[in-house]
């Protein structure tokens, strides 16, 4: 598992919320910033973390169109087959 799929993630989150305005927008950077920090930390995240990372992203994908919303759905996308590297449930 690739913390570079958590970089990648964060910076298509990033590209999402400069496509988008307002209140979704905020909530788009907050994802990527958060995505940022756990790809920075030494330890991991858990599924649970990641779960919770990517219904977050599933809700944004519904509320954005056009490019933001094919954004997300690839950071989305980047979770997930990061978290299919990690041991566990």
């Amino acid at each position: 598992m690739s913390r570079e799929l958590l970089e990648e993630a964060s910076e298509r989150l990033r590209a999402a919320a400069e496509a988008t305005s307002g209140d979704v927008q905020q909530r788009i950077y907050d994802q990527s910033d958060a995505i940022a920090t756990l790809a920075a930390r030494d330890e991991g995240p858990d599924h649970g973390r990641l779960a919770r990372h990517s219904n977050a992203l599933a809700e944004l994908a519904e509320e954005t169109d056009g490019d933001a919303e094919e954004a997300v759905r690839d950071a989305r996308s980047k979770l997930s087959t990061y978290r299919e590297g990690i041991e566990g449930v």
